[in-house]
């Protein structure tokens, strides 16, 4: 896939390193020659584009009528939103990225200014840290459909309500499904009728309001 990143400080470089690993085509463009130095001596030759970032004729140079995503990373969430609205307005990009670098600007990162997905370091480090200090010893795994939903793991504590159950009988909500239990070391696939044991290491893919109530039926009983 063709790919634009927007900004060449340390977080454009990395996703521009990462994705080029992943057999994309990239395009970093930035306007600091400081940067552009750095730049040609981490990417590969014909990487790195030399120009005003916001500058519809720069990102035409560097072959954004080809794009099919565009990331707006600069250190600047003003030049990110005019960045991200000359791609999908302007140059009709399928898919637009931008960094939110002050979490009180988050509320301007939306569709209407181009945006397809937003992402805020500092609202998302904020998020996973609240998140682990109420799940326990609850691990996510990965996020999915933008932190709606999540697949996580835990071990079955032997003084949980799950310990010696049927999954049928745990009363799951709806948007909670295990999907795997390693057992020992073998994998189980699990149905209704499949009894939990003690150290059971338990994958389920659940959506972010039911975290709290999976993580109390197979965690320690709290008393």
């Amino acid at each position: 896939m063709n790919v634009i990143i927007v900004g060449g400080g340390k977080v454009g470089s990395h996703l521009a390193d990462f994705l080029l690993q992943g057999g994309h085509t990239v395009r970093v463009v930035d306007d600091r020659p400081e940067v552009l130095e750095r730049l040609k001596k981490e990417l590969p030759e014909g990487t790195v584009v030399f120009g005003e970032m916001s500058s519809p004729a720069t990102l035409e140079q560097a072959g954004i009528a080809k794009a099919g995503v565009l990331a707006a990373v600069t250190d600047k969430d003003e030049a990110n939103l005019v960045i991200t609205t000359l791609a999908k307005f302007e140059f009709h990009v399928p898919r637009v990225i931008s960094r939110v670098n002050n979490p009180k600007n988050g509320w301007l990162f939306t569709p209407e200014m181009g945006v397809d997905v937003a992402i805020s370091q500092a609202d998302m480090m904020a998020r996973l840290i609240a998140e682990e200090m109420s799940l326990g010893d609850m691990m996510t795994l990965i996020k999915l459909r933008k932190g709606a939903f999540s697949l996580v793991e835990e071990k079955i504590h032997p003084e949980s309500e799950a310990n010696g159950k049927a999954i049928r009988d745990l009363g799951l909500p709806t948007e909670c499904v295990l999907v795997a239990i390693i057992r020992k070391g073998d994998l189980i696939l699990p149905h209704g009728s499949t009894v939990l044991q003690e150290s059971d290491e338990v994958l389920a893919v659940a959506h972010q309001s039911t975290l709290d109530t999976l993580a109390s039926k197979l965690g320690k009983k709290k008393k």
